[in-house]
């Protein structure tokens, strides 16, 4: 049951993590032994479903890589059945309140902490009751992360970040550029600078900080800047730009190359 992701980022030890959004059991596994230290498995902009998203953490398990899985949308019935999935670590995306942040972290425990709702017996997460003592230790190893993705959420980061049983908060680059008027431009100097405010004020508040940024010198200034766990890149862009560069090479002469893609969080 233990958590060594949790473990880390609490330390303030970052964890390099790669996102994985082609759904794909294979690919997860792939990528489980490349050397992260953690994936996240998209099920809000990925075409994830509770039972890919199961497969996905049976193929992460023979490794040391800790799977993030990313809801949909806060919702407590999900967080039940993602939990009962196995996943011990989420990130929720659309979090902009202090409240709402609570109300996850409720949906992450056992009543009387919160209102999760118990059916251990058949959940993966307890290993089906052959960890006795699941009910108890569970939301010691539980993970939770939520996601800022807007100038409202922004505004309120420092309550947010201090609620108790939130482990880590996540911003969003995409979205936040978008409520920012910089919509497909997260490396805008405006989007740069509340994202670095962001990070601040969470680590100011005693959290680990956390962004996707596939541009590896703005992931490697967050990491000195001291997020604690920073995405660096997507399975669907490794891919898709990989596959890309190999055809560019082997074009005819007279063929015109496509331009370089822009800068973007994947």
């Amino acid at each position: 049951m233990d958590n060594p992701f949790k473990k880390a980022i609490a330390e303030g030890r970052a964890q390099i993590g790669l996102w994985q959004a082609l759904a794909s059991p294979y690919c997860c596994e792939i990528c489980a032994g490349a050397g992260f230290d953690w994936l996240l498995i998209d099920g809000e902009h990925a075409p994830n479903d509770l039972r890919s998203v199961l497969a996905q953490l049976q193929a992460a398990a023979a490794f040391p890589v800790e799977p993030v899985v990313r809801l949909p949308v806060g919702d407590a019935v999900l967080v039940k059945q993602y939990l009962d999935l196995g996943a011990r670590t989420l990130l929720v995306p659309m979090i902009e309140s202090a409240a709402a942040a609570d109300a996850m972290v409720r949906a992450t425990r056992y009543p009387p902490d919160g209102v999760r709702g118990v059916g251990s017996a058949i959940g993966r997460a307890s290993r089906w009751n052959r960890t006795s003592d699941y009910l108890h230790r569970a939301a010691d190893e539980i993970c939770l992360l939520v996601q800022v993705e807007s100038r409202a959420a922004l505004a309120g980061i420092d309550a947010i970040a201090r609620v108790a049983g939130v482990d880590g908060v996540f911003i969003g680059p995409s979205d936040l550029a978008a409520d920012l008027g910089h919509l497909g431009d997260p490396l805008h100097p405006d989007v740069q600078a509340a994202v670095e405010a962001g990070i601040a004020a969470v680590r100011a508040a005693g959290k680990p900080a956390g962004i996707l940024i596939a541009d590896e010198q703005a992931a490697r200034r967050y990491l000195a800047l001291g997020a604690g766990f920073v995405a660096v890149g997507t399975d669907v862009t490794l891919l898709a730009r990989g596959a890309e560069a190999l055809a560019a090479r082997f074009r005819g002469a007279s063929e015109q190359a496509a331009p370089p893609p822009a800068p973007s969080v994947y």
